[in-house]
């Protein structure tokens, strides 16, 4: 389905590491021929230079596309660093613009992340908040790193997910929680597909009354 014309139309969608919020929201990008960003590649791309000892504030100032496609991005390690500076209210405040800009974009546009709808995309017309059981979401996580041929084990990565929601459930800086008009989809219990379909049905209503404006 493209959009066969101009239009300013946002997704918000947030939810914890591993719930299918980044899944969910290429397909529905795909499908209704949106922009899609990942913005927690761009926490990522800081946390791998604050790794080798830049500094984060510094990192996100500079940061460009190109930092976004390194293959260390995933990486666990990579992971916890990028949780820990996402608190910092410096470099948050430094990625609001990208990530606004990218919103407000001709075409329509789905993010991804944590604090969309409650501060990226405040007036977002689709709010989604994706969550799924940490047990379910370390599973997930597990097989992926696996599959990748990254060392690790379950229990270290249920450790990782319970203490990375934690962090981004309690940070005094936008912390993880659902907009008050977000739609809440629990992917406990879907695949991918029944998981992406719930997705475009919410969305599917908002966005064909704002092509008949």
């Amino acid at each position: 389905m493209l959009v066969s014309k101009p239009i300013r139309f946002t997704v918000a969608i947030d939810g914890p590491a591993a719930a299918g919020k980044g899944t969910v929201a290429k397909g529905l990008a795909d499908h209704f021929g949106f922009s899609h960003l990942d913005t927690g590649l761009l926490y990522r791309a800081i946390a791998v230079k604050a790794l080798v000892g830049e500094d984060p504030i510094t990192a996100a100032n500079e940061l460009v596309a190109s930092d976004m496609t390194s293959q260390t991005l995933q990486s666990p390690k990579v992971a916890r660093m990028a949780s820990k500076v996402a608190v910092i209210p410096q470099v948050r405040a430094a990625l609001l613009a990208f990530q606004e800009n990218f919103a407000s974009q001709d075409g329509g546009a789905v993010l991804d992340g944590r604090d969309i709808g409650t501060i990226i995309c405040p007036e977002a017309q689709i709010k989604i908040f994706i969550t799924a059981s940490a047990e379910i979401r370390a599973k997930r996580r597990y097989d992926e790193l696996q599959s990748k041929g990254l060392e690790t084990s379950y229990d270290e990565v249920l450790r990782d997910v319970k203490e990375r929601d934690e962090r981004d459930m309690t940070r005094k800086d936008a912390p993880l929680k659902p907009a008050h008009d977000a739609h809440i989809l629990d992917t406990s219990g879907l695949s991918i597909m029944a998981s992406l379909q719930k997705a475009i049905d919410i969305t599917s209503t908002a966005f064909v009354k704002a092509m008949k404006i």
